[in-house]
């Protein structure tokens, strides 16, 4: 019977899958000063002829002001055992990116069926990772995409006439031919422009449709993600979420999501999911959704203060059972087993802001923000209540 370690202390695997546990993950590459060891972005392989489902990759960004700025980096990393251990594939060094420009937070990884290449993007644009043995070997090359123009516009941007726009969500369709990214940054000209493969690069087809909205782009999903040609595309704004039929081109305001609100992740897992400021959004169908305002979320481990508008950053949904649904937020990370009606918080994780999630095949979490990287098992029979709620 396989066996594994826990706080260097090894233990039966049953007996680990069957228990409830928070443990932290060090394998991270980099200084591990503040925030090195959050993975802006997990990411796994988009083809459905993908056998391991253990392996999953992770951006991080070691951005720490106590790091010379020449030795500052964004890496890659691969993990092939659920989030147990992490391996470094590539090194991704500072002339690619601007830490000065809220660098860190907003950057996007999509990942080549196979693992074979990434594609990243940053306040410098958008580029093609191609690992090599030596992760900082990895070659790094720009895709071409929208600069700033030389009518600036009206409000006042941190950049210069001909700098590459900032480039946001980047998805990759399943079978490694097709790219879709979004640009922009506070300039109120959001762009989507559409790639594909040629000659092993990433060639530029021209911009989508545009969108009805001048809020930046935050996030964006395939209804699909695992198939070759999705039939339409999801895009998450400063203020709506968005549905792109790639057929006709035109665009859907999903109905139900309140006004100002900044859709920061998507998940089509069993429906459109949404994680907002302020609030989490269950499906009703493609182009409807409700908010969650009858589930209480407690907000702070010793206080009882609880309520439905939480500053929510991630929402993930179990594809083995898609009522299990983990939300990453600005107080925590919050668990529901029946499909978004109740709500938990892990409250044996350190406290503080937490940004991404994901499943693994066991049902077993990642989860990642400010405090770190952890692996938890919080849907496991050993669980008990986590949460407090006022009478």
């Amino acid at each position: 019977m396989s066996t594994l370690v826990v706080r260097g202390q090894t233990a039966d695997a049953k007996k680990d899958a069957d228990s409830c546990y928070v443990r932290q993950v060090k394998s991270l590459p980099g200084s591990h000063d503040f925030a090195a060891d959050f993975i802006e972005v997990i990411a796994t392989d988009p083809s459905p002829k993908n056998k391991n489902h253990n392996v999953v990759w992770g951006l991080t960004a070691d951005l720490s002001r106590e790091i010379p700025a020449e030795e500052r980096a964004l890496y890659v990393s691969k993990s092939a055992d659920g989030g147990e251990s992490w391996t470094q594939v590539a090194r991704v060094d500072s002339r690619y990116f601007d830490a000065g420009i809220d660098e860190g937070l907003r950057n996007g990884l999509s990942v080549a069926p196979g693992g074979a290449e990434f594609v990243i993007t940053t306040q410098k644009g958008a580029f093609q990772i191609l690992p090599r043995a030596k992760a900082s070997d990895a070659i790094v090359r720009y895709i071409a995409g929208p600069r700033v123009p030389h009518d600036r516009p009206w409000i006042s941007i941190t950049k210069k006439e001909g700098d590459p726009v900032r480039a946001a969500a980047a998805k990759m369709t399943a079978d490694g031919k097709r790219l879709i990214v979004g640009y922009g940054y506070f300039d109120m000209n959001p762009q989507i422009l559409s790639y594909h493969k040629g000659g092993g690069s990433w060639l530029m087809d021209g911009p989508l449709a545009d969108l009805p909205t001048d809020l930046d782009i935050l996030s964006m999903q395939w209804d699909k993600p695992g198939k070759a040609h999705p039939d339409s595309l999801y895009v998450g704004t400063g203020d709506q979420v968005y549905r792109l039929d790639l057929h006709t081109k035109k665009w859907t305001l999903v109905r139900g999501v309140e006004q100002d609100s900044a859709i920061h992740a998507i998940s089509t897992v069993g429906g459109l999911h949404l994680a907002a400021c302020w609030g989490v959004y269950e499906p009703v169908s493609a182009d409807v959704v409700a908010r969650v305002t009858n589930a209480e979320f407690v907000y702070h481990r010793d206080e009882d203060e609880t309520g439905p508008n939480i500053r929510a950053y991630g929402i993930e949904v179990d594809p083995a059972s898609p009522n299990r649904q983990v939300v990453t937020a600005l107080t925590g990370v919050y668990t529901s087993k029946d499909g978004g009606l109740n709500w938990k918080r892990l409250n044996d994780l350190p406290e503080g802001e937490y940004r991404t999630a994901h499943f693994n095949s066991d049902g077993t979490v990642i989860v990642s923000g400010m405090p770190g990287t952890f692996l938890a098992n919080p849907f496991s029979s050993g669980c008990g209540p986590h949460l407090r709620t006022r009478d």
